[in-house]
């Protein structure tokens, strides 16, 4: 071997194993602090539960409503014999990850798929107070259920193993809908719509609701939600959620940005006196 090649092949082994090491090396942890308080509120305060509690028995009332036979005289003739149907988001809405979002603050680590996979397997995520009763009454007056979420299709069989797990009886791989390629949702509310008429919505994030507030500013957010201000508590249902959302991405302006950046933009958000 040649003085040179000998020199190139050392120094080739010398990158890869920099390489590797620079890969296989933890990261370091992230301060996530800002978020605790959000959690703790999920987790720990009877108030989140009296609010999740007040959202489903309005949901039950509204389609009680809708039930009426006085309703169904008001409807569009082609209206009048289509089944009904409620769409409703997963995560925050019926089902609660707040162990998950727990686990990153204590250990400083930021939202991860391969975490947010291995949480999702565990199939430990408990249902949202009063979610389980209200869409299962809804089953039993002949509503279906279409579960529209941006969990990743690779999460199917995990999903619905922990939807059936903590009492949801309409779940099927077709009621089910998670994110194939697009994170908007509005070609999955569409197949709901084709064959039902969809009375009511329930999400923790606007996009849920409409495709209006998908990568909107924080004030555009605001008008968006004014101008439908009357389909509050009506057709749309909200479920709190202060832990994570595109409330916050709004707040970054959609872009990745390290936690450092992120929390100067948190600051910089703050309405001062």
């Amino acid at each position: 071997m040649t003085p040179r090649k000998y020199f190139m092949s050392l120094w080739l082994a010398l990158a890869f194993t920099v390489s590797v090491t620079a890969q296989s090396a933890p990261q370091p942890a992230v301060d996530l602090d800002y978020q605790t308080a959000a959690v703790l509120y999920m987790q720990k305060a009877a108030e989140y539960r009296a609010l999740a509690y007040q959202a489903f028995n309005l949901a039950r009332l509204r389609l009680d409503a809708d039930l009426d036979k006085k309703n169904v005289k008001k409807l569009l003739k082609v209206e009048r014999k289509m089944p009904r149907a409620i769409v409703v988001d997963i995560d925050e809405t019926v089902l609660d990850n707040s162990p998950a979002q727990a686990y990153g603050i204590r250990n400083g680590v930021p939202f991860d798929l391969k975490n947010w996979y291995a949480w999702g397997d565990m199939r430990k995520a408990k249902a949202i107070p009063g979610s389980v009763e209200f869409l299962n009454y809804a089953v039993s007056k002949g509503v279906k259920i279409f579960y529209v979420s941006n969990r990743d299709e690779v999460q199917k069989q995990a999903t619905l193993d922990n939807l059936k797990s903590v009492g949801f009886q309409d779940v099927s791989t077709e009621n089910v809908m998670l994110r194939a390629t697009e994170s908007g949702k509005d070609a999955r509310r569409a197949v709901a719509r084709s064959k039902h008429r969809v009375v009511m919505l329930v999400g923790d994030n606007l996009d849920d609701f409409t495709s209006a507030f998908e990568r909107k500013s924080v004030a555009d957010r605001f008008a968006e939600t004014d101008r439908v201000k009357e389909e509050w508590g009506r057709k749309f249902i909200v479920l709190p959620n202060a832990m994570y959302g595109t409330w916050e991405n709004a707040i970054y302006e959609y872009q990745r940005l390290p936690e450092t950046q992120k929390a100067e933009k948190r600051a910089a958000a703050l309405e001062l006196p």
